[in-house]
Formats: C-alpha cells, sequence, structure tokens
C-alpha cells in the first residue's frame, strides 16, 4: 500500500493512460479524483472503482477551463479532505503536422489543453503543496520533448514546454517539498493514438523515419508503474526528471 491516506486527482483519468494511473493508485491504497471531459467514460470509471471498493470520486473537467480547474481541486479537497498528488494527463494530438502546414485552430487547442492545462493545474494545486510542504506532481509528456524529429510542430512545442514546466516546478518549489516530474512514452496502446485519422501525411512521414527501430508499443499499465514509482516515497529524491519511456528508441 505505497499512497496509503493519499489523494490524487488524475486529469484525463477516465481513459487510457490516465484511467491505468488511477488504477494502479488505488490499489497501492489512494483515494482518487478522477477528472475528465468526456461525462460518460467517467460516470463508468468512478462506477467501475466504486464496485471495486476505491475511493473514487468524478468532476467533468476541461482542462483548458480555469474555472474547470478551480473546481476540480476545490470539490477534491471537499470531498476526501487533502490532495497529495497531481497527474496531467490529459491531452490531444495535432495529427501530426509539419511545420508549414500547421493550421491555426489545431494550434491554439493544443497549446490551451497540453501546455494551458498543465499550467492550471500546477497553479491552483502549488499553493496548497507549499502550505501543507509536501506534494508531488506528474505530467504526461511524450518522446517529442526529448527529441525534434518524433512528431508534429505543434505536439512537439508542446510538450518540450510540458518539460520546461516539469523542471522549472521541480527547481522552484522543490525547496518547499513539492517534487515535479515527467514521463515521456513514445507509442502507446489507447484509443487516443489508434484512432487519429487526418495525419500530415509529409509530416507522417518525415516522423516515423525511425520507427523500425522503435520497440513494440508499451501498455498504458507500463506507463503506470512508472507513475506509481514517481508518486511514492520510492522516489523521494528524483525532482526535475523527464524519463524516457520508449524501449530505448530516442537511444538512436
Amino acid at each position: 500500500m505505497r499512497l496509503a491516506n493519499k489523494v490524487a486527482i488524475i486529469t484525463g483519468g477516465a481513459n487510457g493512460i490516465g484511467k491505468a494511473i488511477a488504477t494502479a493508485y488505488a490499489k497501492e491504497g489512494a483515494k482518487i479524483s478522477i477528472a475528465d471531459f468526456n461525462e460518460k467514460a467517467l460516470t463508468a470509471t468512478v462506477d467501475e472503482f466504486t464496485a471495486q471498493g476505491f475511493g473514487a470520486f468524478g468532476v467533468k473537467v476541461n482542462v483548458a477551463s480555469e474555472e474547470d480547474i478551480q473546481k476540480m481541486v476545490d470539490d477534491t479537497v471537499a470531498h476526501f479532505g487533502q490532495v497529495d498528488i497531481l497527474v496531467n494527463c490529459a491531452g490531444v494530438l495535432d495529427n501530426i503536422q509539419a511545420a508549414h502546414n500547421v493550421e491555426d485552430a489545431i494550434w491554439n487547442r493544443v497549446m490551451d489543453i497540453n501546455v494551458g492545462g498543465v499550467m492550471r493545474g500546477s497553479r491552483k494545486i502549488l499553493p496548497l503543496f507549499t502550505e501543507q510542504g509536501s506534494g508531488v506532481i506528474i505530467n504526461l509528456a511524450s518522446i517529442t520533448a526529448l527529441t525534434g524529429g518524433r512528431g508534429g510542430l505543434t505536439y512537439t512545442a508542446a510538450k518540450h514546454a510540458v518539460a520546461g514546466m516539469t523542471k522549472n516546478i521541480a527547481s522552484m518549489y522543490g525547496p518547499q517539498g513539492v517534487r515535479c516530474n515527467a514521463i515521456a512514452p513514445a507509442q502507446v496502446e489507447t484509443g487516443l493514438t489508434q484512432s487519429m485519422d487526418g495525419y500530415d501525411m509529409f509530416g507522417f512521414k518525415q516522423a516515423t523515419r525511425a520507427v523500425d527501430l522503435m520497440g513494440p508499443p508499451a501498455l498504458p499499465e507500463d506507463i503506470a508503474n512508472i507513475a506509481l514509482f514517481l508518486a511514492s516515497d520510492e522516489s523521494k529524491t528524483i525532482n526535475g526528471v523527464v524519463l524516457a519511456a520508449d524501449a530505448g528508441w530516442s537511444a538512436y
């Protein structure tokens, strides 16, 4: 029970990697606030967790909305009395649009959710964490946060921003008991990655030039195991790290 007596908020927690992280945390004793925009999936996941005897609470959240983020944290504190862990997992893709094909609508949406969502969640939770002298933030980055040619321009820029925010928060708030790390997966078998259509074929071709060197796709549970380690006291000396979870693909 590595997370006994802990409360975790997980954005994007009703599906895919977010749900796998929520499950791993709940099995280790944490109470879970599942925050997601998909209300149907959110209700189903909360019901599923409750049926298994897990402490679960659901809140519908658009991470691009400041009002929703404020409500997410305030409602979680009202329900469970505390928050100890924030996992910023909610995110969207950019159809691997190369720089000369970037659409303003795609750029704005990806930045508002993938970057703005992490900023808003962190901004809201940090006063609480610093007041209590402890807290863990885990951001879902991507291998595009550590490389230049593995994705579209917008997604790459957004995940580089997530990596930068991770290091900045760790540096500034580490002395106050806050840890902030990020996970940078390559391909993961989720509905999000498997259902993407409307590829920019130029961007896709350029981004997958070394795909034959990439190992098999990870499972959401593989990423959840890393998130569990980073949330637990086993990683108490790790802060400001963007951890590649790509079976060595970026080492090439």
